[in-house]
């Protein structure tokens, strides 16, 4: 049986360059997806899951660095920064937000596939993904958009509570304590402050239709923390 090839998703707005990338990884051996700008390429990335995303810093609707936060909130897969200009102040920002490796244009085609190659190497001992979208019960989070919804109804949520949220099931079937949510949402600065947390959780709560006292979602552990219970 033949193995199965890499998925690469490479996104880059100009056409020529993400034509000639494709090209250059298909010739050696690689399977492509492409997409154009930051919006498609999240979509992209949800439906496909690739073993690897080679990314573009500058794009105009959302840049390389927000598409890469936003993967890292939900996934572990390899990322490749794409930089035109080579400076360092880019690559050290993209390698702090998450990005494995960078690459800078222009570049051959035996350059660009042995640095795929060596990131894929690296994490192929890994569990570098996670799904797209986490069910429990009847809640639905999508991370690539971010919408939650229970009951087929999406939920308004705050930036806050929807990072709360997403951290607790990104851990789910294990228990987060109070300073590590706190710490994870708002900063190392707010370790401590359980009034603000508890406040927040409560409000978090009655928006997904949460009985406190017997809450479905976001459980108490009393004395240890919050646990979103592992999807049976």
């Amino acid at each position: 049986m033949p193995k199965k090839k890499n998925l690469i998703l490479v996104v880059d707005d100009d056409i020529r360059m993400l034509r000639m990338m494709k090209r250059m990884l298909e010739l050696e051996d690689f399977e492509v997806q492409t997409a154009n700008c930051g919006e498609a390429s999240l979509k992209i990335f949800e439906k496909d899951s690739p073993s690897l995303v080679l990314l573009d810093i500058m794009m105009p609707d959302m840049d390389g660095y927000t598409v890469c936060r936003r993967i890292r909130e939900f996934s572990q897969v390899p990322i490749i920064m794409v930089t035109a200009r080579g400076d360092d102040k880019e690559k050290v920002e993209g390698l702090n937000i998450g990005a494995d490796d960078y690459v800078t244009k222009p570049f051959s085609a035996s350059e660009l596939a042995a640095r795929v190659r060596a990131v894929l190497r690296r994490v192929s001992s890994q569990e570098v993904a996670q799904d797209a979208v986490f069910h429990y019960k009847d809640m639905t989070i999508d991370f690539t958009s971010r919408r939650v919804l229970v009951n087929d109804h999406e939920l308004k949520l705050t930036s806050t509570e929807y990072k709360m949220l997403s951290y607790l099931s990104l851990n789910s079937g294990r228990v987060v304590t109070p300073d590590q949510l706190l710490n994870k949402v708002w900063g190392e600065e707010y370790v401590g402050a359980a009034h603000l947390l508890q406040v927040n959780v409560a409000r978090l709560r009655k928006k997904l239709g949460d009985d406190a006292k017997n809450p479905t979602y976001i459980q108490t552990r009393p004395g240890i923390g919050y646990i979103i219970p592992k999807p049976s």
